[in-house]
C-alpha cells in the first residue's frame, strides 16, 4: 500500500536551506517545522472534534470545494477513511491569507499521540501523507511494594499505567494476582516512549523480577521460536500449560467448595468452579488451547462454553452474556484468546464468571492445578541465554555500566 499520496514538493510549506550562504553572512534560520510543515508561514489553529462533526462539514467550514473533498475520500480510504472520525480527537489547521479571503492549506488529523494524517490543499492539488511524531525512549528501572492490588502499586509508584497490563501478560501464567499478597514487590526495567516531556506509553519490558510469597520470580527476554519470550532465571518459560486466570482485572467472589451457600437458592450445595466478579462485558479468554464441545443456553449456568484441552482436561465458562465472534462448536481456540464476555445469564445475582475445570470428567479447583511449562531454552540457546540473563539480573539488582545492558535482542553476541 502507498503510504504517501502527496508528491515530494508538497509534503513541506517551503524548502529551506541551513548551511551558510557564504563567508561572513549568517546562516540561514531553520524552518518552525510542526507536522512537517512550517508554521511560521501560517495561521496555526488547533482544534477538537465535537459531537455532530464530519470531515465534509469541517472542511466546507475551512472553504474545501466539494470536489476537493470528493478527492480526498479517495485518497484517504486505505490511510484514514474520512468516516473514522472520532469526537475528542485533535486536528490543526494551517491557513494563509491572499486577495481572496483566508486559505487552508494543510489539515493535520491527530489519530493518536503519536500517529497524524496531513490532508494537503495547495493550489489545485489535493494529497495526503501520515507521519509520526518523534518518541524517544528512556530506559528505566522501577520498584514498588504491593499494598493491594498490582495496578494500585504501579499508580502509587507513579509508573505508566500501562506497565500494568504488560507485566500481567507477562506473568499471567505464572503469579495468581488474585491471590497477590500485601508485602508483595516487584522490580522492572522497561523503555518509556516519551514526545517531548509528555510520557505516550511503553516499549519493550527488558527484565522484571516479582515476589511473591516469599518466593522470586524472573522474567528474562530472549528470542526462541521466531519471537521475543520471557523465561525463569532457570530457563524454565513462564508460559504454563493453563492461565492462572481466564479474566483480568477482577476479583474472586466465590471459591471452589462442595458446601457453599447458594446466593440464590440460600441453600449449602456444591460449587465446582471460582467465581470471578466483573463488570458485564469484560471479555473471557480461553485458559488453554483446545476445542470447543459446547456453546448454548444451560439452564442455570446461562450462556455456557466448555472447551477441550490435551491432557483430558475440559474448561467451562458459565453465565456468559454473548460469545465473540466465530465460536462455534468444533472450532480450534488457542491460550489467551476471547472466547466471550462476562454477563448475568442463568441463575445468577450479578455479572461474574463461573470458571471450571474437569480432569478426567471430575471437577478439579481451578486455583491449585499442577502447572506444566512449556517448552524451555534450547540447548542450543542456553549459553546466550545465560549470557542475557547475567546482564539482566545484574540490573534489576543493582546499577551496571551502560556496556552491561542489554539494549537488542535480534543479534546476540557473546563477549
Amino acid at each position: 500500500m502507498k503510504r504517501f499520496c502527496l508528491i515530494a514538493a508538497l509534503l513541506v510549506a517551503a524548502i529551506y536551506t541551513t548551511g551558510c550562504s557564504g563567508r561572513g553572512k549568517e546562516c540561514e534560520k531553520e524552518p518552525n517545522l510542526l507536522f512537517g510543515i512550517d508554521a511560521d508561514l501560517y495561521n496555526v489553529e488547533r482544534h477538537t472534534v465535537q459531537k455532530g462533526d464530519t470531515w465534509g462539514r469541517i472542511l466546507d467550514s475551512c472553504g474545501i470545494t466539494l470536489q476537493k473533498i470528493n478527492r480526498l475520500d479517495q485518497l484517504t480510504r486505505e490511510i484514514c477513511p474520512l468516516r473514522t472520525i472520532r469526537i475528542g480527537k485533535n486536528y490543526t489547521t494551517f491557513s494563509r491569507p491572499d486577495s481572496t479571503g483566508v486559505v487552508l492549506d494543510y489539515l493535520v488529523y491527530e489519530k493518536n499521540l503519536i500517529d497524524y494524517v496531513v490532508f494537503a490543499f495547495v493550489g489545485d492539488s489535493v494529497a495526503v501523507r501520515e507521519g509520526a511524531r518523534e518518541v524517544e525512549l528512556r530506559r528505566t528501572k522501577s520498584s514498588a511494594v504491593i499494598d493491594s492490588s498490582l495496578w494500585g502499586a504501579i499508580m502509587d509508584a507513579d509508573m505508566p499505567y500501562a506497565l500494568a497490563a504488560e507485566m500481567e501478560d507477562i506473568y499471567q501464567w505464572t503469579v495468581d494476582f488474585f491471590g497477590i499478597q500485601k508485602g508483595d514487590s516487584f522490580t522492572v526495567i522497561y523503555d518509556e516512549k516519551f514526545i517531548d516531556t509528555l510520557s505516550v506509553g511503553i516499549g519493550r519490558v527488558w527484565g522484571a523480577k516479582f515476589n511473591h510469597g516469599g518466593k522470586e520470580i524472573y522474567a528474562i527476554p530472549f528470542p526462541q521460536g521466531g519471537k521475543v519470550q520471557y523465561w525463569e532465571a532457570d530457563g524454565g518459560s513462564l508460559r504454563k500449560q493453563l492461565l492462572k486466570a481466564p479474566l483480568k482485572f477482577t476479583r474472586i467472589s466465590s471459591k471452589f467448595s462442595y458446601a457453599r451457600l447458594h446466593p440464590v437458592l440460600k441453600k449449602y450445595r456444591p460449587h465446582t468452579g471460582v467465581d470471578y466478579a466483573a463488570p458485564a462485558g469484560t471479555p473471557v479468554r480461553a485458559v488453554a488451547d483446545g476445542t470447543v464441545t459446547f456453546k448454548g443456553y444451560k439452564g442455570a449456568g446461562g450462556h455456557t462454553i466448555y472447551i477441550k484441552h490435551p491432557g483430558n482436561l475440559k474448561s467451562g465458562y458459565l453465565h456468559l452474556r454473548g460469545y465473540a465472534k466465530g465460536i462455534a462448536v468444533g472450532k480450534r481456540v488457542s491460550q489467551g484468546q476471547v472466547i466471550g464476555y462476562v454477563g448475568s445469564t442463568g441463575r445468577s445475582t450479578g455479572p461474574h464468571l463461573d470458571f471450571r475445570l474437569w480432569k478426567g470428567g471430575t471437577p478439579i479447583n481451578p486455583l491449585k492445578v499442577p502447572q506444566k511449562p512449556a517448552e524451555p531454552i534450547s540447548e542450543q540457546n542456553k549459553e546466550k541465554f545465560e549470557w542475557v540473563r547475567e546482564r539482566v539480573m545484574a540490573e534489576l539488582n543493582g546499577e551496571v555500566a551502560d556496556s552491561m545492558r542489554i539494549t537488542q535482542l535480534d543479534s546476540i553476541t557473546i563477549n
